[in-house]
């Protein structure tokens, strides 16, 4: 038996029930467990009830073990407050202590799969997103879910919508299956004007029992929420005390529709759709069309067994007419077909083959797992991220509708090329770099100061949303060819993809770049090499010379946003030198184990007839200079990189 008290949270009035009652029960998959059993009557969903006995609660599922549970702490029992709602479900506090390691990166909270399906781990973070956000941010309002298919999604997804109830969230717009790239959510919370939302994945990192999972929480114009938030939500790890958790049944997120609870409200909705109306909207789909089309045109993309798997023959091959053929890997997996869904040049190695062979396609695409990075490639032909934005940027207004008074502005991260510097001078346009982080860019395109950027790490995109979008710049490239092509006759010979870079580069110049990636170093001698490159730039002076190269300036990257005044520092340490030429090195905070280690270097040339020259060959003198002066061989041991770009 159990006494349970009516009333206000403040009623004296007891009454001993009879009906033994297990809180959040559910026959869809998931059960409640209680000990000992709570007992109570018919009336449980009357005004104000609480439990006062002592009980310890978990939920499971089927395919996992525990994912919530009531955990004791030296200043709480271990109980489980339930508490009546008058608006037709029941909410229950779940007690439980912070766990450690939730610390909110630049793109969310990454880890391996095993560590979120601990009890309480994922529970605990979203509990502590919502103490984090104002109440008007969230209460009644609408949110947003979705995620990139990976192992896990459909059992976080059941834990987020009840805690979002139980939260007093009024309705969640999820994608069928849980399904729905990190570009479409941005797109839906704009169009829907929702609060925020959800997103599931651990972006290009694998999938699958052994490997990555992730969770971030983007904002109400569709940008990932910034850091004075993910700052909260951390800080709410190391206190949270109770999980806030619905007492609903499983959603079927398998068929599209609407499950009421009461004054909440889950609605499964088409992944696409309103994504690819945006992209209409942006892009003349016509143009694209007839080209995509031509009997001597070919094309291939890489979905990577990634979320675009599930936006591929909508748009490409539904819409645009593409051959079915010209995408492959275009199913979504949770373990990405036991792949790595980073397009670059090692990871997308199948693409790449098929682009440096004899009877290669005329262009080749490929995304990652959340659908925001891309990869480009011609016949025997690979564009650099970098050169990527800058050569978009520099075709934008003449082959894209969207853009057709022109840029408002361009962007790049630190890190990237100063490809994207040279069209903004060329053009007369106001130019920004930023750290590492989409989020940066948002404040500038919220203010109406950006309309293309940049990132060396395979992103791209436009302020048609708030984050880098891997199928829009497919998009983009396929305009700029189709324009290129339009007065072509079928077999006349085509404007290719290396004919438009190597133009670029006659215009603009050719910016050498190359990123060395040292993926999973352990974090201690990581840290130590950051410190020894840290001492060795409060040295430095201008006029000190390595190798062939002179110092002009050494400093570690700060910034200072220009729209509302925030500031970051420790964003990289770079080396400038006299001739344009730069290194770079970072800790990436994209990965969920280790350290990795990124080492740009760049060169610029103006010389047309070395603009054929291997990247790595031109840069070598560079590369070598920076291993020498990081010492990262004698750091961690490495001896090469796990990544070249």
């Amino acid at each position: 038996m159990a006494l349970l008290r009516y009333g206000c949270p403040t009623s004296t009035t007891w009454r001993l029930l009879e009906q033994p009652w297990h809180p959040g029960c559910s026959s869809h998959g998931h059960e409640l467990k209680c000990k000992p059993p709570i007992y109570v009557s018919s009336r449980r969903r009357a005004r104000g009830l609480l439990i006062t006995d002592t009980a310890s609660c978990s939920i499971t599922t089927r395919r996992h073990s525990v994912t919530v549970k009531a955990s004791s702490t030296s200043s709480s029992p271990s109980s489980s407050s339930a508490i009546a709602d008058s608006e037709g479900f029941q909410v229950t506090a779940i007690p439980t202590k912070p766990v450690e390691g939730q610390k909110t990166g630049t793109s969310g909270l990454r880890k391996k799969v095993k560590v979120f399906m601990q009890s309480n781990y994922l529970a605990n973070w979203i509990q502590a997103l919502f103490n984090s956000l104002p109440p008007e941010d969230y209460k009644g309002g609408l949110l947003v879910l979705g995620g990139d298919g990976r192992y896990f999604n459909k059992e976080a997804a059941q834990i987020i919508i009840k805690i979002a109830a139980g939260n007093g969230v009024g309705k969640i717009l999820v994608g069928r299956d849980g399904l729905m790239s990190t570009p479409s959510v941005s797109a839906v919370i704009r169009k829907h004007k929702a609060n925020g939302g959800f997103i599931m994945s651990a972006s290009h990192n694998p999938g699958g029992p052994e490997n990555d999972w992730g969770i971030k929480f983007n904002y109400s114009s569709g940008q990932p929420a910034p850091e004075s938030i993910t700052d909260k939500i951390y800080g709410n790890t190391l206190s949270i005390s109770e999980i806030k958790m619905a007492d609903i049944s499983d959603v079927d997120l398998s068929r599209l529709g609407v499950t009421k609870f009461g004054s909440f409200t889950v609605e499964v909705v088409d992944p696409v759709s309103d994504y690819m109306e945006l992209l209409e909207s942006v892009f003349d789909f016509e143009l694209i069309r007839t080209f995509i089309t031509r009997p001597d045109f070919r094309f291939k993309f890489d979905a990577m067994h990634a979320i675009t798997g599930a936006y591929a023959k909508p748009i490409f091959v539904d819409q645009l007419g593409a051959n079915a053929d010209s995408i492959s890997n275009g199913i979504p997996l949770e373990d990405f077909g036991n792949g790595h869904p980073d397009p670059n040049l090692t990871y997308a190695e199948e693409l790449v083959n098929i682009m440096y062979s004899v009877d290669a396609p005329d262009f080749g695409a490929a995304s990652d797992g959340d659908g925001d990075r891309n990869m480009i490639l011609g016949k025997s032909f690979f564009v650099t991220p970098s050169d990527s934005v800058a050569m978009i940027a520099a075709n934008a207004q003449e082959t894209i509708p969207y853009f057709k008074n022109g840029p408002k502005g361009l962007a790049r991260s630190m890190p990237t090329s100063g490809a994207l510097d040279l069209v903004a001078k060329k053009l007369n346009l106001p130019f920004f770099e930023v750290p590492t982080g989409w989020k940066f860019f948002g404040n500038l395109m919220d203010a109406g100061k950006l309309s293309i950027c940049g990132e060396e790490s395979f992103g791209t995109g436009s302020d048609h949303i708030r984050e880098k979008d891997g199928i829009w710049a497919v998009l983009a490239w396929l305009s700029i060819i189709a324009y290129k092509n339009k007065d072509k006759k079928v077999g006349e010979k085509l404007v290719s993809v290396a004919d438009i870079a190597k133009e670029h580069w006659a215009t603009y110049g050719r910016n050498f770049f190359s990123r060395y990636d040292y993926e999973e170093c352990e974090l201690e001698g990581a840290n130590k090499m950051v410190e020894h490159l840290r001492g060795l730039i409060s040295n430095i002076k201008a006029g000190e010379e390595y190798g062939n190269y002179t110092i002009q300036f050494a400093d570690d990257f700060a910034y200072t946003d220009p729209v509302d005044g925030s500031v970051v520092f420790k964003q990289g340490v770079r080396f400038v030198f006299t001739d344009g030429s730069r290194i770079i090195f970072r800790l990436s905070g994209t990965g969920s184990a280790g350290a990795t280690i990124r080492l740009y270097v760049e060169q610029y040339e103006p010389d047309v007839s070395k603009h054929d020259m291997d990247a790595q060959t031109a840069l070598k003198p560079l590369i070598d200079v920076a291993l020498s002066i990081s010492k990262l061989k004698e750091y961690t041991g490495r001896e090469k990189p796990t990544v070249i770009t």
